[in-house]
């Protein structure tokens, strides 16, 4: 059916809101790609055979829905209108969930979320600590539509800042965005409205508008999360962004390793067309836009502007010089808006509610929210979204739950392979563009690893670098060959090779970088390095000077031992060693053959009674043993 009116469009929404009521249960299970990964699917047959059609006491529908964020507990389940969250469900587990909690109206203990600290069971969905201390915009609708249903979009309110943009002229929505004070969440932090007007200001007839949704950084799935649970919220933006600016034209760059996103936007795409919100004439307006996909091929620096519009004409995604804006000379050197996933996200909402609404959350400059995902040593991993200015107190233990397994914490990574490193020194930060920058780490595009007293900050430094010495696309020579030799003598460190006056070289190298490399990727790739150095140099000290690694972790420097008083022979550490390098028979002191050991760390994890210790391996071959 094709809406030619805003007027259609209400009709439209009003009856797909009216078979949404109509269902007057409904069973969400989170099939986003880490629920799946987990056997949602599975789950979600076994809903729909169940209920499905079936003459049950109540109409219950199964819906899949998109990531709800909680990764940690999936496969997740949300039972509508009640609000019951089930977690770790198992097929195994519907047929109870239907008998008892569906039909019974009883709640089944066991699937309820447990908090880690009280030992308390949470029934409802918005009473879990997890879900209460967030505010959702950009992901707004994910985790309650089904993304490939267009009905389900709209009666939830997919299309309505679009409906309402259009009855706006293009200068009445750029300055809402501007009201909106929408700053880019893909890591720059740049004025949306500032980059629009530019564009739209520019000359030439064809303009384009285009969404980075090529995320490369380790550990962060938000946009992923975006595009495959409510695709159409990145079209809605991406159209009202092209009214505004006069651009006709929008390509979704997309990450080739997200095959699931790719999936739900062509079917978003497609049905958008065939109801007439993507193509000629939009809602009657006379406003022509269309939007395709393009699949990246999994380079990181493809993730740069430039780097990613030359991808898009075909060529080698490398990086040109800052000078040239892409708002006059983009993709084909024609004037171009490039815009991060999240952003796009929030702009339909921002047209709906009104900028004033979206500038009332956050802070004075970082307004809105953003999304954030939490990894790392954190007892609720997941996709969390919250205000700018929360703390990251908050969002570690509120959110978060605490510390994996209650060790201490020793920094928060924020900004992917270019952010840095925060100690817990500065816990009680607000989260923000500015405050973020100021402690040497940034926002980035939305990754936040937790560390605890088991993390080597000088390895971390090494894993980033190494991970960007391979993602550099070598254009630069600043930026190719000193990841290089920087990587090369934070091998040496590592390994108890470090020389005198390493330190300070890395610390000139790594001003030479920020100097002289061509993009973003050169020039912030020194900040892990940076921060770590601010914020921990005893431990880079402590490599260069006592060949030794303070947090047990550098294979080379470090060794492990059974202390003979403490072991009371369990078997664990038997039992985790993956080498065999351990013996002793249960209720037995067991003995850690040093000839074996990798220093892997296993042992020392899995034992119960911490019988077991790291100490620098100089010392024990200091004893003299072998």
């Amino acid at each position: 059916m094709r809406i030619e009116s805003p007027a259609a469009f209400a009709e439209f929404r009003k009856s797909a809101q009216a078979k949404l009521a109509q269902r007057r249960a409904e069973v969400l299970v989170c099939c986003g790609t880490g629920c799946l990964a987990n056997g949602a699917a599975a789950v979600a047959e076994a809903f729909a055979a169940t209920l499905d059609g079936s003459a049950t006491e109540v109409k219950t529908f199964t819906k899949r829905t998109g990531c709800h964020g909680f990764c940690e507990r999936g496969p997740l389940v949300v039972l509508r209108p009640a609000g019951i969250l089930y977690t770790k469900v198992k097929p195994r587990d519907v047929k109870e969930i239907v008998d008892k909690t569906l039909k019974g109206g009883t709640v089944i203990p066991r699937l309820l979320y447990k908090e880690p600290t009280s030992g308390q069971r949470i029934e409802h969905y918005q009473e879990v600590p997890f879900y209460k201390h967030q505010t959702r915009v950009a992901m707004r609708r994910i985790g309650h539509i089904d993304p490939t249903d267009f009905e389900d979009a709209i009666a939830h309110g997919a299309y309505g800042g679009l409906v309402k943009a259009l009855g706006m002229t293009p200068e009445e929505v750029l300055r809402e965005v501007e009201i909106s004070g929408l700053r880019g969440r893909g890591g720059a932090g740049f004025s949306t409205a500032r980059k629009w007007r530019s564009c739209r200001n520019a000359k030439g007839e064809r303009k384009f508008v285009l969404c980075n949704g090529d995320e490369g950084d380790p550990g962060a799935f938000k946009d992923r999360s975006i595009m495959e649970g409510d695709p159409h919220s990145v079209l809605e933006g991406m159209i009202i962004g092209g009214w505004a600016i006069g651009a006709h034209e929008g390509i979704i760059y997309v990450r080739d390793e997200y095959p699931l996103a790719v999936v739900n936007l062509t079917l978003a795409i497609q049905q958008a067309r065939d109801a007439g919100l993507v193509g000629q004439n939009i809602l009657g307006s006379g406003f022509a836009f269309d939007i395709r996909i393009s699949r990246g091929g999994g380079a990181f620096v493809c993730g740069e502007s430039s780097a990613l519009m030359r991808s898009l004409e075909g060529k080698v995604g490398e990086p040109r010089a800052k000078y040239v804006h892409a708002t006059d000379r983009g993709l084909y050197d024609l004037p171009t808006v490039l815009n991060n996933v999240e952003t796009w996200a929030d702009v339909g909402a921002i047209l709906e509610h009104g900028g004033a609404w979206f500038a009332a959350m956050g802070t004075t400059k970082s307004k809105g929210t953003k999304a954030f995902s939490l990894v790392g040593k954190v007892k609720n991993t997941g996709l969390i979204e919250l205000p700018m200015g929360m703390t990251l107190r908050q969002i570690i233990y509120d959110i978060g739950g605490g510390v994996l397994n209650d060790r201490p914490f020793k920094a928060v990574q924020t900004g992917g392979p270019s952010g840095g490193c925060v100690p817990e020194a500065l816990l009680d930060l607000p989260v923000d563009y500015e405050k973020l920058t100021e402690a040497g780490s940034m926002m980035g595009s939305g990754g936040m690893i937790v560390m605890d007293d088991r993390t080597c900050m000088v390895d971390v430094a090494r894993y980033f670098l190494k991970f960007l010495t391979e993602e550099s696309c070598g254009k630069c020579v600043p930026c190719r060959e000193g990841l290089h030799q920087m990587l090369a003598m934070f091998d040496d460190l590592v390994a108890g090779r470090g020389k005198p006056g390493d330190i300070e070289r890395i610390e000139r190298l790594s001003r030479g970088m920020q100097l002289g490399s061509l993009c973003e990727l050169g020039k912030s790739a020194p900040n892990p390095v940076i921060s770590t150095l601010r914020y921990f140099r005893d431990e880079y000290v402590a490599h260069l000077e006592r060949r030794e690694c303070p947090a047990g972790i550098c294979r080379d420097l470090t060794t492990y031992e059974i202390m003979p008083e403490t072991c009371d022979g369990c078997h664990a550490c038997f039992k985790a060693c993956p080498v065999e390098a351990i013996t002793g028979k249960v209720k037995e002191l067991h003995v850690i053959h040093q000839d074996k050991c990798i220093a892997c760390g296993a042992c020392y994890d899995a034992c119960p009674t911490q019988a077991i210790r790291f100490l620098p391996k100089h010392q024990l071959a200091a004893r003299g043993v072998a």
